[in-house]
């Protein structure tokens, strides 16, 4: 249910719409994509990593067993499915029956950027921007072709490749200023090219031209970790939690308790709608 709305916006849950095998569940969920015959593939964190349902929520299939290591970011475009490994530091696209095409980055080779894992602030840890990869979160595919990556808990960088995989460019280094990043959580690219990076523990949505040159951001957001920009011109905004007396991963203390929510923005950033919640 909606909770503010400022334009005509209506959602419905549908219960029990997931229908799975028995004696199936999955672990979390890491994203969610459609194919171009509305067929709904769940990117999770379980024993069958893709699991692919039809659009009334009918189990169709799965694959991806033995693949991943740690499943990310899903993105289906043209009906190719790319999927993002983080703690593989890999980027693979697949057909929708689970065929692998094609692999970016070293398998379980992380670039340098100085990164440790350890601690909830280990965003702080973080040096420098370094090449593909270090724990990439997103795939966006751009009008042109382009393949445009997240990257991610261990780097603050976006990378650019041409369709044949090339690196074009990197940008972004660790930081809360204009063109940097604490946790480059997901991409999107619109079909004017611009590119919409959600900077999740900076609380932000920063924007860039196809180059990567900064043109804007959106702020008063909550740990933006997703999100998607649909044909009319909506775009759709994961927010996660601020929880009472935690420290961001970039080492910034919540101030207040906010909770989970979807919100509905327009192009400028407006809020239009939003479900979930309330704050307290």
């Amino acid at each position: 249910m909606i909770s503010t709305g400022k334009a005509p916006l209506t959602f419905d849950l549908v219960p029990n719409w997931e229908q799975l095998p028995q004696g199936w569940n999955h672990g979390d969920v890491a994203g969610v994509a459609t194919d171009s015959s509305d067929r709904v593939y769940v990117f999770n964190r379980g024993d069958h990593p893709v699991i692919v349902y039809e659009s009334d929520g009918r189990f169709l299939r799965s694959w991806g067993e033995g693949v991943f290591t740690r499943p990310h970011g899903i993105t289906i475009h043209q009906d190719v499915v790319y999927c993002a490994d983080d703690t593989d530091h890999t980027v693979r696209a697949f057909t929708l029956d689970g065929d692998m095409l094609w692999t970016l980055g070293t398998p379980h080779q992380p670039s340098d950027t100085g990164y440790s894992p350890e601690g909830r602030t280990n965003l702080l840890s973080i040096r420098r921007g370094a090449g593909p990869f270090n724990r990439p979160t997103r795939v966006a595919i751009a009008p042109s072709g382009d393949i445009y990556v997240s990257d991610g808990y261990g780097n603050a960088r976006v990378h650019r490749f041409s369709r044949s995989r090339e690196l074009i460019r990197s940008w972004g280094e660790p930081g809360d200023q204009p063109g940097q990043f604490n946790l480059p959580h997901s991409v999107w690219v619109h079909t004017d090219g611009r590119v919409f990076v959600c900077d999740r523990e900076n609380d932000r949505i920063q924007i860039f031209s196809p180059d990567g040159d900064f043109l804007s951001m959106w702020t008063g957001l909550t740990r933006p970790g997703d999100l998607f920009i649909d044909p009319t011109g909506y775009v759709l905004v994961g927010e996660m939690a601020w929880e009472p007396e935690a420290t961001s991963m970039a080492g910034r203390p919540y101030t207040e308790v906010r909770t989970p929510r979807m919100s509905i923005r327009d192009m400028q950033g407006q809020l239009l709608a939003e479900w979930g919640g309330p704050d307290p």
